[in-house]
């Protein structure tokens, strides 16, 4: 990269690394890679914290959108079995805020409180004493602020993805966890989905033997979503596009194979390279449709490598631009087993069998067999809980809520730190930096104070 593409592109990753443009105007690749994996003073005391426990945990909600309006869905059976109550709603569009009321008199009899009197009454609903934990359904820049406001404001944060998208604000969230001793989680729905769930319990009941590498995605046609001038309210999703180039939507691959690879917990990611193709189907789409965005910097593709520590290999992609089919690829390799999903295909090895190594999937029998047999406990356990209250993304959303609420409601660690939300989000950044630097390899902050080498119990396979 000489020297005019490079200052060039430097001015996109000051927004990334949310530095001023004239502190890394004169860097060069060395000393930005240097810069980016910096450590700065992170405890790690958050790992294992548990609060108090709340009997009936009570839930302020800010925006109520696509996702905001699934979420509080899914804590109706909870609300109905008084373990929790939603005691404050908040959201730009009135509309929005009438549909959720109409929605919850059915299952609360208390109405709750409303905040939409401009763009930071969500604050006025952050500053209620009668909020216990705060969930944030917003677009993403306003993830990071939300949250660290309601820490300083004494809340327990559960965010959507992703937590955050700027390095800094990787570090200002874990300062303000460590600093207000509040929980402050992402809440990523993927990792709580049948096929995830049934993997995770086969890793760790053995069936894989020792892992070596893991594969995952987001591939998903969001053309459409994206060109719709109402579908992301100011079609701010587009926008990412239209200036950066990287891997944005890291956390559904992410999160199952950190859980898979025990991340945080006796592993952590150590090096990352990430490239991304040219750019095509998003532009021509907009051109189509006669939409304004036709000029995008982000790949059609990308795909972004890491290494652990312990040397297993991840590879992450990212594409909302084609027209491939949904996808989470959902891959995982281990010496005795492999996965891939979508769909979802086990292959077992059998060494005494060497005429078999390598050349079939199960058949159908015999993977129904070890499915029924290493089902999640937690599946079994919510299986009684009738459907009507599981419809968020085939269930998904609310094993996630359950688990959230239930481990409020017991006082007990939750089943994901404000060091995993950190560490799955900063590959947005990372990517966008090797990227930036001809795909050159970017050295993994350690957003856990070190506390990552002590291998530990996953949290998400402890019974509640």
């Amino acid at each position: 990269m000489n020297r005019k593409h490079f200052l060039k592109a430097i001015g996109a990753t000051a927004t990334f690394l949310g530095l001023p443009l004239t502190s890394v105007s004169e860097m060069k690749n060395e000393q930005l890679k240097a810069l980016i994996a910096t450590p700065q003073q992170v405890a790690g005391s958050m790992v294992g914290y548990a609060d108090a426990p709340i009997d009936k945990v009570k839930v302020g909600i800010i925006g109520l959108g696509n996702r905001g309006k699934t979420l509080l869905q899914m804590l109706y059976w909870l609300i109905e079995n008084d373990k929790a109550e939603i005691v404050g709603l908040s959201d730009l569009l009135e509309r929005n805020i009438t549909a959720a009321l109409k929605g919850l008199e059915n299952h609360q009899k208390k109405k709750p409180a409303t905040y939409t009197k401009g763009e930071n009454d969500w604050q006025n609903l952050a500053k209620s004493e009668d909020v216990d934990l705060l969930l944030i359904a917003t677009p993403w820049r306003w993830h990071t602020p939300m949250a660290i406001y309601g820490m300083q404001q004494g809340k327990h944060i559960a965010s959507e993805v992703p937590i955050a998208y700027t390095l800094e604000d990787c570090y200002r969230l874990i300062k303000t966890a460590e600093e207000t001793k509040r929980h402050c989680i992402m809440i990523e729905n993927c990792c709580y989905n049948d096929e995830e769930l049934f993997v995770l319990n086969m890793i760790r009941q053995g069936v894989f033997g020792d892992l070596t590498h893991a594969e995952g995605a987001y591939i998903h046609d969001l053309r459409k979503h994206m060109l719709d001038e109402t579908y992301y309210q100011g079609q701010w999703r587009i926008r990412h596009h239209e200036k950066r180039n990287g891997n944005f939507y890291t956390t559904h691959g992410m999160g199952p194979i950190s859980n898979y690879l025990s991340i945080g917990r006796g592993d952590t990611y150590q090096v990352l390279t990430s490239m991304s193709s040219r750019e095509m189907s998003l532009s021509q789409a907009a051109k189509r449709t006669n939409s304004s965005y036709t000029t995008i910097a982000c790949g059609d593709m990308n795909t972004t490598l890491l290494k652990t520590a312990n040397g297993k290999t991840v590879m992450l992609q990212f594409d909302v631009h084609t027209g491939s089919p949904y996808s989470r690829i959902n891959k995982v390799i281990g010496t005795r087993a492999v996965h891939a999903g979508y769909p979802s295909r086990l292959y077992i090895d059998k060494p005494e069998e060497l005429k078999y190594w390598g050349h079939n999937w199960l058949d159908d029998r015999a993977y129904q067999s070890m499915k029924e047999q290493y089902t999640h406990p937690l599946i079994k356990k919510l299986k009684s809980v009738s459907e009507d209250y599981k419809q968020g993304h085939g269930g998904m959303d609310f094993v996630m809520m359950y688990r959230l609420i239930t481990s409020l409601n017991k006082g007990v660690p939750l089943d994901q730190t404000v060091y995993d939300g950190v560490i799955w989000s900063a590959i947005t950044p990372l990517s966008e930096a090797s990227v930036i630097a001809n795909s050159q390899t970017v050295d993994f902050p350690d957003f856990t104070g070190g506390t990552w080498q002590k291998e530990r119990p996953l949290e998400i396979m402890r019974s509640l």
